[in-house]
């Protein structure tokens, strides 16, 4: 869909997203003079229309962080301004005109391109741009369109705000996630999308667990659950499943968090991916694997004996992930560090946190460094050991970046 209507080939995205760099600025600036973007709604300068004012800047983001892939992560936020700012997505600049079904199939390809963004860098990287990119969505709502398209046009706005609240929850920007969650929450109801209003609360969800407040997401999630209906679907049941499973165990309710991990994975295996809504694609064994080793760190922080268990369901997490889910990876790289201190090998713990320490400096992720911050609960009596208590050194000059 993104290549269609950028008018490039299907392979170069694929590229840009899992290969080496194949794409260059000069090739953006390209796209961005052919779909007519304004040039003030780029960060990089525009083929034949002179250098933007001064008075614009590069994403802080973007500038500030010096990571090995800068250039790419530029790139692939050089794409994102691209589409961003295509046609009807230039914001106030752009005159009103009437929506039609195209005009639909393109904010849905900005979204997934965001979303392929977003998994590869971190949300530190889009959430400026793809906040202002939500609200510019929300005054679509009072363009001239079809009525018969008004639900579809709620149910974007709704997308919007959900990636725009994810973004800013990866960012470590807590208030600013809240407020987008709330707003597409409610868009994503009046357009009586239950499937996407409860992805909106299951990514509530996900930032009352990292805050730690499990109750709070537990309850969350069962909402989300029961107001399914006749729309639930296998992998959105799943998805909410394996969440409670995490909160359960994280409360203390080991017996419950495994009755529901083994529900999460009754519904996945009835999953059929032509039945779902597309932006459950992302959802794979790796997911409902990480929950399973999410539970059993849980389980061994009150019992070693489970220690184990939890490397083996961590370790085919991540090699379940694909090439694209970089930040999932690099997050269960930190539960997997996590889950060999406490089944005590240290060594193996140690190995698997240097490369985690590597992939976590490239990624634009203040979630990512705060879990790697919560590494230290875990190392335990291994502290005495010199070369942990050098790595928890390294951990800590990590943190620092937040």
């Amino acid at each position: 869909m993104v290549a269609g209507w950028l008018g490039i080939t299907q392979a170069q995205p694929s590229r840009v997203e899992n290969g080496p760099q194949m794409v260059h600025l000069d090739r953006l600036s390209h796209w961005a003079t052919l779909l007519g973007v304004p040039a003030e709604h780029l960060w990089f300068d525009v083929a034949g229309r002179g250098r933007r004012s001064e008075s614009i800047r590069t994403p802080r983001t973007v500038t500030a962080d010096k990571g090995p892939d800068e250039s790419r992560r530029m790139l692939l936020a050089g794409i994102a301004a691209v589409a961003a700012g295509a046609e009807f997505l230039g914001g106030s600049t752009v005159s009103r005109r009437r929506i039609g079904t195209a005009d639909l199939a393109r904010l849905n390809a900005v979204l997934e391109l965001y979303w392929s963004v977003d998994a590869e860098c971190g949300g530190g990287l889009l959430y400026e741009e793809v906040s202002r990119f939500a609200e510019s969505v929300y005054q679509m709502l009072d363009w001239s369109h079809p009525a018969s398209l008004t639900p579809q046009l709620v149910a974007a706005v709704a997308a919007a705000r959900q990636l725009a609240g994810w973004t800013a929850l990866d960012a470590g920007r807590h208030s600013a996630a809240q407020r987008h969650f709330v707003a597409g929450e409610r868009a994503a109801l009046t357009a009586d999308d239950r499937p996407l209003t409860a992805m909106i609360r299951y990514s509530q969800a996900k930032q009352l667990q990292h805050l730690r407040h499990n109750r709070d997401a537990l309850a969350a999630l069962q909402l989300a659950r029961g107001q399914l209906g006749l729309q639930a679907t296998p992998a959105v049941t799943s998805l909410l499943l394996g969440a409670e499973a995490a909160s359960l165990a994280a409360i203390g309710d080991h017996q419950a968090a495994e009755r529901t991990l083994g529900e999460s994975s009754s519904q996945f295996e009835r999953i059929r991916p032509e039945r779902e809504p597309s932006w459950m694609s992302f959802y794979d064994r790796g997911e409902l694997l990480a929950q399973y080793g999410r539970v059993y760190r849980d389980k061994a922080r009150q019992d070693k004996k489970h220690g184990a268990a939890a490397v083996r369901f961590v370790s085919d997490a991540v090699t379940a992930f694909g090439p694209g889910n970089v930040r999932s990876s690099v997050l269960n790289e930190v539960g997997l560090c996590s889950a060999l201190f406490l089944a005590d090998e240290p060594e193996q713990a140690l190995a698997v946190g240097r490369r985690m320490l590597q992939q976590a400096q490239s990624m634009s992720s203040v979630r990512v460094i705060d879990r790697v911050h919560n590494l230290r609960r875990d190392m335990g009596r291994h502290r005495e050991l010199p070369e942990v208590a050098a790595f928890a050194q390294d951990v800590a000059t990590l943190e620092a970046r937040r």
